[in-house]
């Protein structure tokens, strides 16, 4: 990003890179070429619907999480529709079925409760039902979706073989920001719980969670473990990473409003942790800013802080090599995925504008928020 751009960005501001999305899609199609796996954008951690023309070519289509983001789907994407909700509402079930290609449940109460309606409604979808592989590495308990009582999937002990005929799918979902190895592991344990199902299936959904475009990420082995699986179960085999899409193609861009201190030098943000980086709380974990170090590893340390009244609205420590002055950018790296999606207007706090960064290097900005936009959420 050249520093004129920077410049001429209105603050905070979500910066897309084209060129640095363009390079995760082409990761993407490679791996849909050797293994003809099908990829789905997963719109709960990636949903910039403006920037769905340059998803589009590398991509069979998006899943959903609810009506909603079905209907993002259907009207921006205009491609495959997958849709799974933990628990459905009746009173959506005909308007997501006839949006939905593919509509997964997530316990057999639920299937039976109202697939039959989904299928009068649209002939042609195909139902499906997540299971619960009762295994998972996932680094953190909060994003464990095969965790202790987790409600999300069915477990064996719980599958009703009943439904077999009415089944087109399984689904299961059990990776966060993992390598293809930790799949592996996932995948002998699903075959071990509901291996004797698989052949009655037509497609195998393995949800999201795969950090494929991460650098370390061993593409060879999901591919090698996508043709295994194929060649075994004669089945389609669907991915639908999120995180992935968006991984590392671009910041979060805010300015330094005030310095003070207590203690530590602290400069407050015209942005917001708790409402515009909630990960950085919840998970938490600690977000890059550009140019910057660990506290105390360079000459000027500052505490970053939010422009809220809440007092752990804390991006962290961090240290720079010249004094931080008010007026000055911070730049977070790796803000497009999970951040844009949770933001809130908590306090009254002004939403980040919206911009992309095209490869020629102009910068169109796609949205600015403002007082309306507050209002209108809360009545």
């Amino acid at each position: 990003m050249h520093k004129k751009n920077l410049e001429i960005l209105p603050s905070p501001c979500w910066l897309l890179e084209e060129s640095k999305l363009v390079d995760n899609l082409k990761i993407i199609e490679r791996i849909k070429k050797k293994s003809g796996a099908r990829v789905l954008l997963a719109l709960k951690g990636y949903a910039l619907w403006k920037s769905f023309d340059i998803l589009q070519p590398f991509l069979d289509g998006c899943c959903a999480s609810g009506l909603h983001e079905a209907k993002l789907a259907a009207e921006e994407f205009g491609k495959e529709v997958h849709t799974y909700a933990p628990a459905y509402k009746e009173e959506e079930i005909e308007e997501i079925a006839s949006l939905s290609h593919h509509m997964v449940f997530n316990s057999p109460a639920q299937f039976k409760r109202f697939a039959a309606l989904a299928k009068r409604t649209n002939p042609e979808l195909s139902l499906g039902l997540r299971v619960n592989p009762e295994y998972s590495a996932s680094p953190k308990e909060i994003y464990n979706p095969c965790g202790l009582y987790s409600r999300l999937g069915t477990t064996l002990e719980n599958f009703d073989e009943t439904l077999l005929d009415k089944l087109d799918g399984l689904h299961f979902h059990a990776l966060c920001e993992q390598d293809s190895s930790a799949l592996e592991a996932v995948l002998q344990n699903f075959e071990e719980k509901f291996g004797e199902y698989i052949p009655q299936m037509k497609w195998i959904n393995f949800g999201g969670g795969h950090h494929i475009t991460r650098k370390d990420y061993n593409v060879e082995k999901l591919i090698d473990l996508i043709n295994g699986f194929k060649a075994k179960y004669r089945v389609e085999v669907y991915l639908e990473p999120g995180e992935a899409i968006g991984w590392e193609t671009g910041p979060l861009i805010a300015t330094v409003l005030d310095i003070v201190h207590n203690g530590i030098d602290i400069a407050i943000l015209d942005t917001s942790a708790e409402a515009h980086m909630p990960d950085t709380i919840i998970m938490p974990y600690r977000a890059e800013v550009r140019g910057a170090g660990e506290a105390g590893e360079k000459a000027h340390t500052y505490r970053l802080g939010g422009n809220t009244c809440l007092a752990g609205d804390i991006m962290g420590d961090y240290s720079f090599d010249t004094p931080l002055q008010i007026g000055d950018r911070i730049i977070f790296e790796d803000q497009m995925h999970y951040t844009m999606v949770k933001a809130t207007t908590f306090n009254g706090i002004k939403l980040p504008s919206i911009a992309i960064e095209r490869k020629s290097g102009h910068i169109e900005v796609l949205r600015e928020f403002g007082y309306e936009d507050f209002k209108n959420r809360l009545s």
